[in-house]
Parts: C-alpha cells; sequence; structure tokens
C-alpha cells in the first residue's frame, strides 16, 4: 500500500467543470477500527448525478464540499477486515468515492459473486444505472403492447436499458443519441426500432417520422432540444418518468430560455392528462430484489445487452467525468482503479 490517492473537489463550476475543479493528493491508508474493513478500489461508476453534487444548489443530497473526496459508487475489495461479516478477499458493492481505499463499517455494502456476473455489471446494467431505468418503466412509463416509447442517452448506461425493456414489454423504442456509430449500435446490436442523431439539423422531423402513431412514453433523461422535439408529438395520457436533465447541468446562473414555455407546457399537460413524474431510483429501493432477478435473467439469455466503457487509472477520472458531460463516453463510463482489478 504506497498511500491513499485521492480527487478532491477543488472548487464549484460555473457552467461545465474544468480540469482545475479537481485536485488529487495522497494520504495515509487508514487502518480499520473493531467493526470496520478497509477497502481497496476496484472500479468507480462515473455518472451524471455527480455533476448536481459538484453544486452547492439545493437539491435531493447534500454537496460534496471543498477540499472533499468527489463521491460515486464502486467495486472493491476487502483487504482487511475487523467486521465478521466480510472476510479478507471479498468483493464489494460500496459507495467509496474517487480514492484509491476506503473504510467501512459494513452497513451498505453489498457483496458480489464474480461468478455470476462481471463485477463491473454492479456500477452499470445491474447497478444504480439499470436499476433507474427498470424502476422508472415498472412504476412510471409502463409501456405496454404496441405503444411508442422514446429515450434520449440511448446509448448510455440508462438509456440502453430504458429501450430494450419497452421492446421486451411489447412496444416500439426509439432511441435518440449522438453519432451514426452510436445510432447504428441502438438498431443493429440492441433492437431498438428507430434510432436518431440528436446532432441532425432535422431533428424534429426525424423524430415525427420515426414515431408515426405519437408517443405514448418519453423516458426523460437529457431536457434541452431534445424535449422540444419530443414535446409536440406526446398522445394523450403519455407518461414522462424523468430522471435526468443532463443538458442542462452545466447551465451558468441565470441562463434561461428567452421565452417561458411554461403556460404551453402547463396547458398541453391538462389537455392532454400528461403524467410527468420526477423520481430518485433509491424510493423504490423496495423492489431492487425483483429487478436484479429479472434484469439477471434478461442477461443471462441474451436477451439484454450491455456495453461499458473503461478508462484506466483513478488520475483519468475528471477528464472521463468532463467527457461523459459532453456525450463522449459510449456506454457505461467507469474507471478502472486498481491495477489488479477484476
Amino acid at each position: 500500500m504506497n498511500g491513499n490517492q485521492r480527487i478532491l473537489l477543488a472548487s464549484r463550476p460555473t457552467g461545465a467543470p474544468t480540469i482545475a475543479d479537481f485536485t488529487i493528493d495522497t494520504g495515509p491508508v487508514a487502518e480499520p477500527a473493531i467493526g470496520q474493513v478497509l477497502l481497496k478500489i476496484l472500479y468507480l461508476s462515473l455518472d451524471p448525478y455527480m455533476r448536481g453534487r459538484m453544486s452547492a444548489a439545493k437539491s435531493y443530497a447534500a454537496p460534496v464540499e471543498i477540499g472533499a473526496v468527489m463521491e460515486g459508487g464502486t467495486v472493491a475489495r476487502v483487504v482487511k477486515s475487523r467486521n465478521p461479516a466480510f472476510a479478507e478477499g471479498d468483493v464489494v458493492l460500496s459507495h467509496s468515492g474517487w480514492q484509491n481505499y476506503a473504510l467501512s463499517n459494513g452497513n451498505e455494502l453489498r457483496k458480489l459473486d464474480p461468478a455470476v456476473a462481471p463485477v463491473t455489471t454492479a456500477l452499470g446494467v445491474l447497478g444504480m444505472p439499470g436499476f433507474t431505468a427498470w424502476a422508472g418503466l415498472a412504476n412510471i412509463g409502463q409501456p405496454k403492447p404496441g405503444e411508442t416509447l422514446v429515450v434520449a442517452a440511448a446509448s448510455g448506461a440508462v438509456g440502453s436499458v430504458v429501450g430494450q425493456i419497452a421492446r421486451l414489454r411489447g412496444a416500439r423504442a426509439v432511441g435518440i443519441a449522438g453519432g451514426p456509430e452510436k445510432c447504428a449500435y441502438l438498431q443493429d446490436e440492441l433492437g431498438f426500432d428507430a434510432a436518431i442523431d440528436h446532432r441532425s439539423p432535422d431533428l424534429n422531423e426525424r423524430l415525427a417520422k420515426a414515431c408515426p402513431q405519437g408517443i405514448d412514453v418519453y423516458f426523460e433523461n437529457v431536457g434541452g432540444k431534445v424535449w422540444d422535439a419530443v414535446f409536440p408529438l406526446l398522445n394523450p395520457f403519455a407518461r414522462i418518468p424523468v430522471c435526468g436533465l443532463i443538458a442542462q447541468y452545466n447551465a451558468r446562473p441565470g441562463q434561461a430560455a428567452q421565452q417561458d414555455r411554461l403556460p404551453d407546457v402547463m396547458r398541453t399537460v391538462l389537455t392532454k392528462s400528461l403524467l410527468i413524474r420526477g423520481f430518485i431510483q433509491r424510493e423504490f429501493v423496495h423492489q431492487r430484489e425483483q429487478f436484479y432477478k429479472e434484469v439477471s435473467e434478461w442477461i443471462a439469455s441474451g436477451a439484454l445487452r450491455y456495453r461499458e466503457d473503461i478508462v484506466a487509472g483513478l488520475e483519468r477520472a475528471p477528464e472521463a467525468f468532463i467527457g461523459l458531460l459532453e456525450g463522449r463516453n459510449f456506454g457505461k463510463l467507469i474507471v478502472r482503479v486498481g491495477e489488479d482489478a477484476i
């Protein structure tokens, strides 16, 4: 153990984060007290919600403090244990943040079996992103056979699962992604019925053509111009689960649209009886076992596929995270922290 490398929040970004908003330090590796375990981080998940934690604005979770370790989900190995529930060598899902080592009392750890599924899936398709997709559809979107579902960021960790589940439920899946390679992946590899490049100047027309019967479910995780294209196509009684607004995360204070569109949106919510429901996946925690069972079976049978974008080296996490917010990743973005990662 050559010290604990940590990536800290150096400053709160104004607009898009930059490398200068992070700093790296190295400190001692702590020894576990009675009841604790020492974890060596193998993999770190990078997710859009982390942008919100960099801000001091009021939200559903407390912000990361200046000078504190950036938070994030991790897969780790127990290297020292003074907790009888865990043995050295156990691989666990934890929330240890952007660092090499962490202490835990074990309360929030979940043991992983590498023989059942690659441990990285606990950060993606069988983790928080996959559960966000599954729970948002099961509880809010509820796609039905013959209906049309649209999802943006469709090649990402959440969107790719949303579209595939919709297909498994008998609905049409239309994905919106950035670039021809990602769009081809959606149709050729994941089986989406249609895929549209959000960079196309005729995005609105392409989406309307792909949804001739309108849109019954729109899984919202982007906002911005994609919402503008989707909104006129929503059918009466359409359902809109809202789990993210990545197009707006880097907006500067006071930056807003010149026209107030809220009256039009609310009028349409009323006249079309729309359901718009924001959610955080943890509110459906009681359904996680059902999620694990169903999605694990789909993965094992080949009915549901996933893609991971793995970056090597903790020091590359800030750059990779900035790229995530710009859509540069292709699949679930993960940092391989440990050289001995499984």
